[in-house]
């Protein structure tokens, strides 16, 4: 695979430019024989006035590469609305955790495993275990935990007939919904949250209905744009953590009636809203 966009200027060179204001942790690198254009660094950012008083906010973006707005997103979310936060609560973000992904436009790392069904001791991903290694420490502080995605029509033409092909199965033809949606833990939805983060994001985008059988991507829509998953017997990036509030952005960026610039505003919009639902408690 050729690389299709630059990490260093699209990733690293941001967070540079962020870099007076915080705190940036290099946690780990991917150095993969299956990736020549490798090593690429893993980076987080933390709140300059870290105080362990403070509510602990863990955002993450990336774990799939090719959805763009995750990372952008996050990005967006430090440049222009976490200021408003500083001294109220402390930040972790991990805007880019699956940066050859990113470069490669793909959902799997360089081996064909999904990073977002490997969040487990022992991790098959070693985007997954470094992150799963920054978190470690502070896994009883974590009060809120957002992970930024996206739903993409290459969802549908190309990694789930992947899937099945590398399972030996059959590619059950699905649908792809139009908006954006949240998918929370079912063993604690939260759904006060969920809704609240649905309220801040539909005055920004557009939110997935629900199809003709009540679902969206084949899962029961519990309250508009909310569906739920078993998030850490599943390996999903937002079983992370035993953080009260979970949650997972779905961004549909290939739809007509969305933006680039909109899908990352809705993503930083998901971001604020979780955070100011999280002070509001």
């Amino acid at each position: 695979l050729q690389p299709q966009r630059s990490h260093a200027e699209e990733v690293l060179a941001p967070i540079a430019a962020l870099a007076a204001d915080w705190n940036v942790l290099d946690y780990g690198q991917i150095v993969d024989p299956l990736a020549p254009d490798a090593p690429y660094p893993l980076k987080a950012l933390q709140s300059r006035d870290w105080n362990d008083a403070l509510p602990t906010v863990l955002i993450t973006g990336g774990v799939h590469g090719y959805e763009t707005s995750g990372v952008q997103g996050a990005l967006l979310f430090l440049r222009e609305r976490a200021a408003a936060y500083a001294g109220r609560v402390n930040l972790l973000v991990a805007p880019c955790v699956s940066p050859w992904a990113y470069v490669h436009i793909q959902r799997w790392n360089p081996h064909a495993i999904d990073p977002n069904r490997s969040f487990r001791e022992p991790s098959p991903a070693a985007e997954a275990a470094q992150l799963m290694a920054l978190v470690a420490p502070l896994q009883r502080r974590i009060a809120l935990h957002i992970d930024l995605h996206e739903t993409t029509d290459s969802d549908e033409g190309e990694f789930r007939p992947a899937l099945a092909a590398r399972d030996g199965k059959v590619h059950v033809p699905g649908s792809i919904p139009d908006g954006f949606y949240l998918v929370g833990d079912t063993a604690d939805p939260q759904l006060d949250f969920q809704r609240a983060i649905i309220a801040a994001v539909e005055r920004v985008t557009h939110i997935a209905p629900a199809d003709a059988d009540g679902k969206i991507i084949g899962a029961e829509v519990v309250a508009p744009g909310v569906i739920l998953y078993a998030c850490r017997p599943l390996g999903l990036c937002a079983g992370l953590t035993d953080a009260p509030y979970r949650t997972t952005t779905e961004v549909y960026p290939d739809s007509p009636r969305t933006t680039p610039a909109e899908c990352n505003l809705a993503q930083a919009v998901a971001v604020s809203a979780a955070i100011d639902y999280l002070l509001a408690a």
